[in-house]
């Protein structure tokens, strides 16, 4: 983001823009309506729309960006990146990077130990009893392999107001989950994907991990010690396809406080254009949102393959609950089901308590 605000002040050096960086665990936690208050721009995390909506903090962008403008983008988006931000009616972001759970594997380890790369839950148990597979469970990681493991059996979650996801859905996720975790290091337990990539990275301790959020500068050469390859999620045994990865990725936003509209919106109409996703946004680091982005030869060759190689897993990928209340519930589930893979509690008290969680959350439909 520093880096295309530098390039974009060279093209208009009447505007100038300074970014201040968040952690991951602010990004996903910090209350969007409070930095709205001291930001023009923001990056966020498209499960904050419903509270877009409900506080009117940022600007509803339909207003300001031209009707081409929004088409093009939603033509180019990667899988459903453009509607997650899309919620009352209202365009809140335009997606500047694109990320969903995908697979991580050190290609030299598994070669070396004779092993081929799992498709299949059954194959990933099956390689955790041989070689050391890892999984991010802090938290954030624990509930978000439970969502994507859910939708993966066939039920998006959070979609109704009675229950979270079915009794059964739930008890298969939590199920596989838990095997997963009797085989592998305890320290699976303090890492969020970012750390699970510098250790697989850096060392020979993590050979494959299942579900993480994708970041495409571990494959990058160079990067880091060792090259880490990207593919698609692992099935269930009776799926079709790599479908119901948890989608991430990011927004950019204006705030509804904003002092200079115009010179914001030039900004974000030039950011998520395909030359700046395929250019300096990429070579500076960046993981673009902008579809060709992905399908180009020059990126993935840059990036050992991470575009194409995960690109079916993110256009299957489901969107978040985004009413107002979620973030706080999925932080809170996130939690209940961290302590439950730790410390092997009672799966059905597990359950019952997150679905009471759910109740008090404010559940409301997607529009």
């Amino acid at each position: 983001m520093r880096a295309t605000a530098i390039a974009f002040s060279k093209q208009r050096p009447d505007i100038s823009i300074h970014w201040t960086p968040r952690s991951l665990a602010q990004f996903g936690e910090q209350p969007i309506e409070l930095l709205a208050k001291s930001y023009d721009l923001l990056v966020i995390d498209h499960p904050f729309v419903g509270v877009a909506a409900r506080t009117g903090c940022l600007l509803a962008l339909e207003k300001y960006l031209p009707e081409k403008l929004l088409q093009e983008q939603a033509g180019q988006s990667v899988g459903p990146s453009f509607r997650s931000y899309t919620y009352d009616g209202h365009q809140w972001a335009l997606p500047v990077d694109a990320a969903a759970h995908v697979s991580s594997y050190r290609a030299d380890l598994l070669e070396s130990a004779g092993r081929s790369v799992p498709r299949t839950w059954n194959d990933v148990i099956e390689l955790a009893r041989h070689q050391p597979v890892a999984i991010p469970l802090n938290s954030a990681g624990a509930i978000d392999s439970f969502l994507t493991i859910c939708a993966s059996a066939g039920e998006t979650p959070g979609r109704l107001p009675e229950y979270f996801v079915h009794d059964a859905t739930a008890k298969c996720a939590l199920g596989i989950l838990r095997e997963l975790t009797s085989l592998i290091s305890p320290e699976s337990f303090a890492l969020d994907p970012p750390r699970l990539l510098d250790r697989m990275s850096t060392t020979d301790d993590i050979a494959y991990c299942p579900l993480l959020f994708g970041y495409s500068n571990y494959a990058r050469p160079g990067y880091s010690g060792h090259v880490c390859r990207f593919t698609n999620i692992p099935m269930l045994v009776d799926a079709i396809g790599p479908k119901g990865s948890l989608l991430g990725g990011t927004g950019i936003a204006i705030s509804a406080g904003c002092r200079s509209i115009d010179d914001a919106c030039a900004y974000v109409k030039w950011i998520t254009t395909a030359e700046c996703q395929t250019g300096i946004y990429f070579r500076s680091g960046g993981q673009p949102g902008n579809r060709l982005a992905w399908l180009s030869k020059e990126v993935n060759q840059a990036s050992n393959g991470f575009f194409l190689d995960t690109l079916l897993t993110l256009e299957e990928a489901f969107v978040r609950p985004r009413y107002k209340g979620f973030v706080e519930f999925h932080d809170q589930a996130g939690v209940i089901l961290r302590d439950n893979l730790l410390n092997r509690g009672s799966q059905a008290d597990t359950l019952a308590t997150i679905g009471e969680l759910y109740a008090r959350s404010g559940w409301k439909p997607a529009v």
